[in-house]
């Protein structure tokens, strides 16, 4: 476990997290506003979880956590800080299962995530990267005091994206 909400639990990923991972990776909303990450089969998820998240707690000690309701730990979807070689600071990222947005959750996570980044891991600054076009969730960084500096790319060829930043 790595932190806790009023309703929320975070926690590390896991092998056994596979089939989220496939469901939650393959939802149109997800591939539409992050990006197909071509995981199509159980064994694509597992590597997923393995050269993303896992790879990342080793290296950095944080990355993307499974966000999962205290009451019945269902999960609910992905919440974490990632470090990217293109960015010069962590970022932030989330994604929820359509059944569970516009309850909260995503700003209760991402919160938490914020302070635990200012808290545990020190940082002074933490930065998100969103579609123009995804309204909700560029209001949820808003929400959350980041404000917006420039349009990034995150590899070569890459449309361009909003990148924001906040202070913590």
């Amino acid at each position: 476990m790595i932190l806790e909400t009023d309703r929320l639990q975070l926690r590390l990923l896991s092998l056994d997290d596979a089939e989220f991972i496939l469901r939650l990776l393959n939802e149109p909303s997800f591939i539409q506003n992050i990006g197909d990450r071509g995981v199509r089969t159980i064994d694509d998820a597992r590597a997923y979880i393995l050269k993303g998240p896992v790879a990342s707690y080793e290296k950095f000690g944080f990355g993307l956590w499974m966000v999962e309701t205290r009451s019945e730990a269902a999960p609910v979807g992905i919440c974490g800080l990632l470090k990217r070689d293109v960015l010069e600071d962590v970022d932030i990222g989330y994604a929820l299962l359509p059944e569970f947005w516009s309850q909260g959750y995503a700003l209760e996570s991402a919160s938490a995530v914020m302070s635990y980044a200012s808290e545990k891991l020190g940082l002074k600054r933490v930065v998100a990267v969103t579609n123009s076009d995804n309204k909700s969730s560029i209001r949820l960084l808003e929400k959350m005091g980041f404000k917006y500096e420039r349009m990034v790319r995150l590899s070569e060829g890459a449309p361009e994206i909003k990148l924001f930043a906040a202070v913590v």
